[in-house]
């Protein structure tokens, strides 16, 4: 997009006049900014040569320079060293996209009276076996309620003096390139208030901790990495109010099982006679017994699915499948009674038990002709 001309930059046709522009400038402004577009450099330079784009095209003079002379006509004429103009525009479209934080502090956001978040988060480690059937679990942990000495703020007698970081702006600006942004204080969440002396009783922190326990139902077929919300069993503010706790599931492997969302498969070794005469063996699965049929000629990792015998769907959506893969197995030694009857066996088969005799005997000649 870089090597267009600035009209096709923009879109426009060569025209338009201001209002035009500076339209079509908004919308490819907010199209492709890097923080709608995170680790794309193509968005990033469409995003460059829509700005250099803008302010040649918004000034008259360079516009004129431009329609007449192209890019090389603009040398010496400020071009190339930065962005020198719409700053009002591009600070009005950050606060379509991502609010007052970009909006050069036209808005300060009104701070909680407690530094700290109400919901809160924990793991909870469960047994291969209890993730697949559910399980009553107690729930041991520790929430924060606000110190009531500065009703969460951390400051002495819950009085708050001037943020020293944004000097009260609630906003701090940082530079990229040829571009200015402005984010939301860190320190005062854009307050524009910090703490002059902390909170003895909490030490600055806003709140104390405290202990609880409960009991909770793990729901059946819930799977590790999935979260589960308790209502009203988070942090609490001063006024009361409290956030919600969520539980973050650890299920532990095990030694024969794997789980593959609601899919179980199980490895069963399987000895190379069985695969010639063919079988049928019993194997274990999470819920029992299976009868597996094993038929002649079968493959190393083929797998046998029974549907429905796998995990229950913790969102109510059927059951997986049990899956069972073989692993052929060979002796990896035999004695000389075990020789002589393989021996005996691979006689029996004739020329079958050597097919690649029949293969090569062409390929030989076929070889041959090529050095001749």
């Amino acid at each position: 997009m870089t090597d267009l001309c600035y009209y096709e930059v923009l879109q426009i046709d060569k025209n338009a006049d201001k209002s035009t522009i500076k339209k079509a400038y908004r919308k490819m402004a907010m199209k492709y900014h890097p923080d709608k577009n995170p680790d794309d450099t193509e968005a990033e330079d469409n995003f460059k040569a829509v700005n250099e784009a803008y302010q040649v095209l918004s000034d008259d003079e360079k516009r004129a320079i431009y329609d007449r002379y192209g890019k090389q006509g603009l040398e010496g004429h400020g071009q190339g060293g930065g962005f020198s103009g719409g700053f009002d525009d591009l600070g009005s479209i950050f606060e379509e996209m991502f609010g007052s934080a970009f909006g050069g502090g036209r808005q300060r956001r009104q701070r909680k009276t407690y530094n700290y978040n109400l919901d809160t988060e924990i793991e909870v480690t469960l047994e291969f076996n209890e993730a697949i059937f559910g399980v009553k679990k107690d729930i041991n942990y520790r929430y924060k309620t606000a110190c009531k000495s500065c009703k969460g703020t951390g400051a002495k007698g819950g009085k708050l003096s001037t943020c020293p970081s944004c000097n009260g702006q609630g906003q701090v600006h940082m530079r990229q390139g040829f571009m200015t942004f402005a984010q939301t204080c860190p320190d005062c969440q854009g307050s524009g208030q910090g703490i002059a002396q902390k909170c003895s009783d909490c030490n600055g922190r806003g709140y104390e901790e405290k202990s609880d326990r409960f009991e909770v139902d793990i729901p059946e077929g819930i799977n590790h990495g999935n979260r589960m919300r308790v209502s009203g069993r988070g942090n609490i503010a001063p006024d009361g109010s409290r956030g919600d706790l969520y539980i973050v599931i650890r299920v532990t492997e095990d030694k024969h099982f794997v789980r593959n969302d609601d899919d179980i498969y199980l490895e069963v070794p399987i000895f190379f006679t069985q695969i010639a005469l063919g079988d049928t063996i019993t194997v274990p699965s999470i819920k029992g017994e299976l009868e597996l049929k094993i038929p002649q000629g079968a493959k190393d990792k083929q797998q046998f699915v029974f549907h429905g015998e796998g995990v229950k769907s913790v969102n109510g959506y059927g059951k997986g499948n049990f899956i069972v893969q073989i692993k052929i197995l060979y002796p990896e030694k035999l004695n000389t009674e075990q020789q002589e009857l393989l021996e005996k066996l691979q006689e029996s088969f004739g020329i079958d038990s050597k097919p690649h005799e029949d293969m090569f005997s062409s390929l030989f000649d076929t070889v041959k002709g090529w050095f001749k």
